[in-house]
């Protein structure tokens, strides 16, 4: 039956239906992906070299932590897509006028604040 909605869709709509793709076309197991992998293993190899260098010689605990913090770094580049293919959305830059806040905690705090200022105690 699926095979039969594959069809039907690939023959109404085939930019559509090479688009959507099967999963395996969809998600490529990518290099960055890999390199995240990777730095995962080394984050635990560098934890596993910290907790032994701890009982035994310090010198193997510091090269734990920058085992760690190497793989910190290469998961984090690894995982923000730097090299890859994500379109990544970008924070709008602040506009000139005033925002009010979403929050109600904020407004409450806001108004608080400003009825202070009014009334002249800071």
């Amino acid at each position: 039956m699926l095979d039969e909605l594959e069809a039907s869709l690939m023959a109404e709509d085939p930019r559509l239906a090479r688009t959507m793709g099967t999963p395996s076309e969809r998600r490529p197991v990518t290099r960055s992906r890999r390199r995240a992998g990777l730095a995962g293993l080394g984050f635990v190899a560098g934890l596993a070299l910290l907790l032994v260098g701890m009982q035994t010689v310090w010198v193997i605990s510091v090269i734990g932590f920058i085992l760690m913090l190497c793989s910190a770094i290469l998961a984090l580049n690894a995982w923000g897509g730097t090299g890859g293919s994500r379109n990544v959305p970008r924070a709008k830059p602040p506009s000139s006028g005033r925002q009010t806040p979403s929050d109600p905690f904020m407004t409450k705090m806001e108004d608080r604040w400003r009825r202070r200022q009014d009334e002249g105690r800071f």
